[in-house]
This record gives structure tokens, C-alpha cells and sequence, in this order.
């Protein structure tokens, strides 16, 4: 049976735990600095599994010797925003956090596949590629399936349909620059924009782009983790089962898009080796301009990590 690490036993990584168990995708392991919280997590998962047939067993850990040879490892672990908190200000915390995470799990599971969580998303999955060595098929960032599904939700409620009915695609950063592409947007193949007045696609779009800071200023004490949790696990899906899934994932392009050496949520085809194929599709002028502001803002960024980590250094 496949092996499956999920670094992080917070709300996001015992949900992604969950959800992989659920799909029976293969035994997990959870990992956390902190022991007895994977434990009690993984032997309450484990129990519920018993409730529905399922053999899969969740282990809990805070030994990475337990997660030799992976062959998915999630990382979940890092600091959660709070109130007022965006994507950026988690970033040098939680690059110390992802760096010492990164060179422990690559020990143990060297011929993993990587996919990060840890926000902010396209600067630690950088990081991350950077760290492992890996090749850029082997190392992933969850972004775009989380805001699509949010882009989906929002689209059915205002219809008052069922999110099965709508098609959406959200490009670039994972944080309040991302694209979701209205002119793709689709409902049973019907453009939305013959449904919907410009200025409520205007007020959609601008909600999926704030829906993570929404959440955390509802919960005033973390962020979302029902959602990211079940995104990453539609992603360790695709790769575990080799179903060539078409997926916007944040990855490193060379030359797609226009962009040389950055991760950015583009559609991607995912399989057992990772990523399988870079998909291109066309961009409207408005929408490949606000495309460009989010590279760039993805760019800055992670320079601004560069820089405080050689500081710090």
C-alpha cells in the first residue's frame, strides 16, 4: 500500500489526513514537532476508519523515520494567519519552519513528490525546490484548486445552483492578486457573463480573491482548513492513482506564459511522476495584464524572503 507523510498535524493537515484516508489512497503518516497531538489525531482518524470498512491505518508521529519512503509528502506545517494577518506576513517565519521540514522529509523519502501548503504558498514551494534539489515535476504548491472551488461556490450561490454545474480556472499567486479568469468561467458550457450582470462577476471575483481573509476574520483564532485540505488531497489523487487530472497547481515555469523561474498557479496535467504537462491556455488582454501583476508580485516577494534570509544568515 502507498505511503502518505503529511507534515503538519494542525487543522489542515489532520483534515488532508482524513480525506486521504477517506479516499483510502494509502496508510498516512502524520507528522508534528509535537508528538502526542499527531497520536491522538491519527488514532481517532484510524478509528473512524473502522466505522465505514476502511483497513487504512493513520499513524502519528514527531519521528521522520517513520515517514521513510513516501511516496507523497504534504507539508501543512507553519504558522496560520490570524485577523489583520495577510499571506506575506507569515513569510520568514514560516520559511524557517518549511526549510528545517523540507531537509528532514528528503532524507527519509528521497524519491517523493512534494506538495506544499504552507503559506505563503508560490514563495515557500520556491523554497522548498530550492531546498530539496528536486526536479520541477517533483515539487508542487496547492493554489488554484482551493480558489477555483471557492470561484464555483460563489458562482452557484449566486445562480442558486449546484457548484457541480460551473467550470472556473483561478491563475497566478495564491493571495489576494490571483486571477480568476471570468471569460472561462463557464455554466453547463454557457459563459458567465450571459448570466450574470458585469457588476456582479466583478463583486464575485473580488470575493474569491478575499475568501481566505474572510474565513479568518469569521474564525478570529486560524484559518480555513476544511477546504485546503480536501484541495491537497484531490492533488495526491491525481499523482497516487496516475489519473492525469487537469489542475491549476502553483509550479516552476520555464518560458509557459511568458514567465522564466518563478511558481505560478497555472492548469497542469497531474500523474505518478508529478507534474505531467504544463497547459496553456489564452488569456484575454485584462485577463494576461492582472496575470502579469500577480507574477510580479510573486517575484518581489520571494526576493524579499532572499534578502531577509541572507541577512539573517
Amino acid at each position: 500500500m502507498e505511503k502518505i507523510t503529511i507534515i503538519g498535524a494542525g487543522n489542515v493537515g489532520a483534515h488532508a489526513a482524513v480525506s486521504a484516508a477517506t479516499l483510502e489512497l494509502g496508510n498516512v503518516v502524520l507528522l508534528d514537532k509535537n508528538g502526542d497531538l499527531a497520536k491522538g489525531k491519527a488514532l481517532d482518524i484510524t478509528q473512524s476508519m473502522a466505522l465505514i470498512q476502511s483497513d487504512v491505518i493513520v499513524t502519528g508521529t514527531d519521528d521522520y523515520k517513520d515517514t521513510a519512503d513516501s511516496s507523497v509528502v504534504i507539508i501543512t506545517a507553519g504558522v496560520s494567519r490570524k485577523p489583520g494577518m495577510s499571506r506575506d506576513d507569515l513569510l520568514l517565519i514560516n520559511a524557517g519552519i518549511l526549510e528545517s521540514v523540507v531537509r528532514q522529509a528528503i532524507e527519509y523519502s528521497p524519491n517523493c513528490i512534494l506538495i506544499v501548503v504552507t503559506n505563503p504558498i508560490n514563495t515557500m514551494v520556491q523554497l522548498a525546490y530550492d531546498i530539496s534539489g528536486f526536479s520541477k515535476e517533483r515539487v508542487i504548491g496547492m493554489a488554484g484548486i482551493l480558489d477555483g472551488g471557492r470561484f464555483k461556490y460563489f458562482i452557484a450561490q449566486e445562480l442558486n445552483i449546484g457548484s457541480s454545474e460551473v467550470v472556473t480556472m483561478v491563475l497566478g499567486d495564491h493571495g489576494a492578486l490571483m486571477v480568476p479568469l471570468e471569460d472561462h468561467c463557464q455554466v453547463n458550457g454557457q459563459p458567465i457573463a450571459e448570466l450574470l450582470p458585469r457588476e456582479r462577476i466583478e463583486a464575485i471575483v473580488k470575493r474569491v480573491q478575499h475568501a481566505g481573509s474572510e474565513i479568518v476574520n469569521l474564525l478570529k483564532t486560524g484559518s480555513s482548513y476544511f477546504a485546503p485540505g480536501l484541495a491537497v488531497i484531490q492533488m495526491a489523487k491525481s499523482i497516487l492513482r496516475d489519473d492525469h487530472k487537469t489542475m491549476p497547481c502553483a509550479v516552476y515555469l520555464e518560458g509557459e506564459y511568458g514567465v522564466d523561474g518563478a511558481f505560478v498557479g497555472v492548469p497542469v496535467v497531474l500523474g505518478r511522476n508529478g507534474v505531467e504537462k504544463i497547459i496553456e491556455i489564452h488569456l484575454s488582454d485584462k485577463e494576461s495584464a492582472a496575470f502579469k501583476i500577480s507574477v510580479e508580485h510573486i517575484r518581489e516577494r520571494t526576493e524579499d524572503l532572499n534578502n531577509k534570509r541572507n541577512i539573517k544568515a
